[in-house]
């Protein structure tokens, strides 16, 4: 059995969770209603997590742009495929879920595209914030109190939307 490690940081959007094994980060969850999944456990001192932490710190103060961290990201080859894209987008720039299947291949699968995004194990540092309708409206969000916290990911890294 894999010990659970984690380590949480304080965010204008609420605590975030980081999970991960002294390799890779794992997984990332946003508070929702005052909770995380694993608030029962300790933190962790892996430095890899400390370093996870530090980044994302860095993140919301504004000082950092792109995240260098180890990953190891369970899903399907499909979504694998999407998380792999959405690596490539940059802080601060946009896409929508009609050019996210183009570019995986499968061009007409926007609403699959959407599950995919919805299921992104490390929010933020995946940028899946950074998904739009092709019209630029926001269409929702999976992570910590939902639209309002993809609102503000959105403005933190001055990404226009259509209301």
């Amino acid at each position: 059995m894999t010990t659970t490690h984690v380590i949480r940081v304080d965010s204008p959007i609420g605590r975030i969770e980081v999970v991960g094994t002294a390799d890779a980060v794992t997984g990332l969850a946003i508070e929702r209603d005052g909770a995380l999944p694993h608030d029962g456990l300790p933190e962790s001192d892996l430095p890899l997590l400390i370093e996870a932490s530090r980044q994302l710190e860095e993140y919301f103060a504004g000082e950092r742009t792109g995240f260098y961290l180890p990953l190891e990201l369970h899903g399907t080859p499909f979504q694998r495929a999407v998380w792999s894209e959405l690596r490539r987008l940059d802080w601060g720039q946009a896409v929508s879920y009609g050019a996210l299947a183009e570019a995986v291949g499968r061009p007409g699968s926007a609403r699959a595209i959407g599950g995919a995004v919805g299921a992104n194990p490390v929010p933020i540092i995946v940028g899946c914030h950074r998904v739009l309708a092709s019209d630029g409206r926001i269409t929702g969000y999976s992570g910590g109190e939902g639209v309002p916290t993809k609102v503000w990911l959105l403005g933190h890294e001055r990404i226009g939307f259509a209301a």
